[in-house]
């Protein structure tokens, strides 16, 4: 075998390896704090306390405060920022994509039946529809649009359904499916290297110099913090969409993505209304019919 190929093959083994470790942790990061902060008490009187709870884990019990202050000066310097996670999940992506897809861009990008593209100008796209698609998300986040969830939720669904179909009159299925989910990811990313993390390294400066710390900052993190909650089930699901080509090849492919994409936010979305105790039952019973009457029309309305 010779050095180079081999090489790569166990450099993909390897990314492949730590991009689905660090998505672990980084997804279980973002399930954990968002349903701590909907399950802690927010009935409290007290002014340095906003919400507080206990867990019970490996045969001991925690207790957990949400302070509307700072920490005590010497705590700030060991403070646990999870952001690696996010960095790694990121990194060890977009390699796999250069290694991998970059690369091999005339077979695994290209589909001559679907476009006629050289490999440049698909490698070029591509990262073209990462660098727009993080623009216009960034902007209506920082948009009166961001004050209506509804009108904002709307927005995102149809640029996701936009996106979806044009990727597809671009590139080869897998690799249209795949883009959806980079720009997705890198949204995600976005979020977490340009807002939350640089809100609260300003927080944590502001508490450094004792002084009262702008609570705009906690909420524009915090807003974000949740779009990436709600990307999560369908970034898993366009992760693991190499195994499943019945969908991936399907003709309306495209339409398919963007109805997972609404059975899995609705999902998502009953269980962080459960972890606030609000029980909706119904939003988790018609997201599992949706996905079976969606499975039964696939088969009906084969390629």
């Amino acid at each position: 075998m010779e050095f180079i190929p081999y090489t790569l093959k166990w450099l993909e083994l390897v990314l492949r390896w730590g991009h689905v470790l660090f998505a672990i942790l980084w997804v279980g990061n973002s399930f954990l704090f968002n349903y701590l902060d909907n399950k802690l008490n927010k009935d409290i009187s007290r002014q340095d306390i906003d919400g507080e709870g206990y867990l019970m884990h490996s045969g001991y019990y925690y207790k957990l405060t949400r302070l509307k202050n700072s920490p005590p000066v010497q705590y700030l310097s060991n403070l646990v920022i999870f952001k690696w996670q996010s960095y790694l999940t990121f990194i060890t992506g977009i390699l796999l994509l250069i290694i991998i897809y970059f690369y091999n861009s005339g077979v695994l990008m290209i589909d001559k039946r679907v476009l006629q593209i050289s490999p440049l100008y698909a490698i070029l796209i591509s990262i073209a529809s990462l660098l727009v698609s993080w623009f216009i998300y960034d902007f209506l986040c920082k948009s009166k649009l961001i004050n209506n969830n509804v009108l904002f939720s709307l927005i995102i669904f149809i640029l996701l359904i936009a996106i979806s179909f044009i990727f597809t009159k671009i590139y080869g299925p897998k690799f249209a499916f795949l883009s959806v989910g980079l720009i997705i990811g890198t949204n995600m990313f976005g979020n977490v290297f340009t807002v939350i993390i640089p809100n609260q390294m300003n927080i944590i400066n502001s508490s450094k110099r004792n002084e009262k710390f702008d609570l705009s900052l906690s909420l524009s993190a915090k807003q974000r913090s949740i779009h990436n909650n709600y990307s999560t089930f369908l970034v898993l699901f366009i992760m693991l969409s190499g195994h499943y080509s019945f969908i991936v090849y399907h003709k309306y492919n495209w339409l398919i993505l963007s109805l997972v994409a609404l059975i899995s936010v609705a999902a998502r979305h009953y269980f962080n209304l459960r972890g606030r105790n609000i029980h909706r039952l119904y939003i988790l019973i018609s997201s599992i019919l949706s996905l079976i009457v969606l499975a039964v029309l696939l088969l009906i309305f084969k390629n």
